[in-house]
């Protein structure tokens, strides 16, 4: 019987917090583009400490660095939700190797049909990170804008948005734009909001 191309833990890890160092599985396929490290570590420190407790929610989640660090550094759960088949598959693996599945759900779907029928993710606040493909952000501006704004329409007070885009994704189409933390990380753009009452 033939195996498939072998898989193994390189070029991602856990930056801090319980699971420090710790290497996730990336196939390295074009489709998944990890977050890079300065980038991720740059998200973190404007978080901080607002990750405490939180359900962390990954959309497009990749290889689940976002969802997995939030997870390391205090979230006291995650959802991460990714379509790609065999790069859920790393997924489930990764969770594995952290011996973190009794607090990851791992969810096998489209991200823009799942997030309409499952608006309602718990009671405590959500940190959603939503990093998709940047072409997303051109050839599906419509949806995502109608992705970010409903998620952040159902979220619990207290909740926190981290939304990552390159330049050509304008946040001021987004609504209360003004309330967007905004920062480069060429080629990133990484913007924060914090839903308050």
């Amino acid at each position: 019987m033939k195996s498939g191309p072998r898989h193994t833990p390189v070029g991602v890890r856990i930056i801090a917090g319980r699971f420090r160092g710790r290497k996730l599985y990336y196939s390295g396929d074009p489709r998944t583009r990890p977050m890079k490290d300065r980038v991720r570590q740059a998200l973190f420190n404007r978080l901080w400490p607002a990750v405490t407790g939180k359900l962390a929610v990954d959309l497009f989640a990749g290889t689940g660095a976002l969802g997995l660090e939030a997870l390391s550094r205090g979230a006291a759960r995650a959802i991460l939700i990714e379509q790609h088949q065999p790069t859920a598959r790393d997924l489930r693996r990764s969770v594995e190797m952290l011996a973190a599945a009794e607090v990851v759900s791992i969810v096998n779907a489209d991200v823009f049909f799942w997030c309409r029928r499952h608006p309602r993710l718990g009671p405590e606040p959500w940190l959603v990170f939503c990093s998709p493909p940047y072409d997303f952000y051109v050839e599906r501006a419509e949806a995502m804008l109608e992705l970010v704004e409903g998620l952040i329409q159902a979220a619990p007070q207290e909740s926190v948005f981290a939304v990552e885009s390159d330049r050509r994704f304008d946040f001021h189409r987004l609504g209360n734009s003004e309330a967007w933390d905004l920062r480069a990380y060429p080629p990133a753009v990484v913007g924060i909001y914090r839903k308050h009452t």
